[in-house]
């Protein structure tokens, strides 16, 4: 049940666990069937030693195009060269004995992979480019809802 909060009173509210976070998702993409995913890192919210997509929340003000630039240069240090929305979804999880509500906006995100670089190395631990048959292991737990529609599209083959 949600709390009455005093006018008077400073919060400071989780996203994601107080009220429903909204992230910009990415699948990066070379244009030839295989995407980039990243190993999260020791200073990642979650699912730390996880392989996962580029992504982060949308910030208060800004559109979802300019929130998937910014976290795609943030994190890999490159621009996208195309934008393709894919699926929305909801990701229900636990994180540190708390319920977790994000939504996700799942965009195919296509780069050239020569300039990819890691840009967040606290966060990130490693990154490899994969097709269907060589995804690393373990997989982020919200992963599969982002790899079928971006095998439906033809961006992973």
């Amino acid at each position: 049940m949600a709390r009455v909060i005093p006018a008077d009173e400073e919060v400071n509210l989780r996203r994601g666990i107080d009220h429903i976070g909204v992230s910009a998702v990415s699948i990066i993409h070379d244009g030839n069937g295989k995407i980039l995913l990243m190993k999260r890192g020791p200073k990642a919210r979650d699912e730390r030693g996880r392989w996962d997509v580029c992504g982060g929340a949308i910030e208060f003000g800004e559109s979802i195009d300019e929130a998937i630039k910014r976290e795609v240069f943030e994190e890999l240090c490159v621009k996208p060269q195309d934008i393709d929305f894919l699926t929305v979804y909801d990701a229900h999880r636990e994180h540190e004995s708390n319920k977790t509500h994000w939504i996700a906006i799942v965009h195919a995100v296509k780069v050239d992979p020569k300039k990819v670089k890691i840009g967040e190395p606290h966060k990130i631990d490693e990154i490899g480019w994969f097709d269907s048959k060589t995804l690393p292991s373990p997989l982020h737990s919200q992963f599969k809802k982002s790899l079928v529609p971006a095998k439906a599209a033809g961006i992973i083959r």
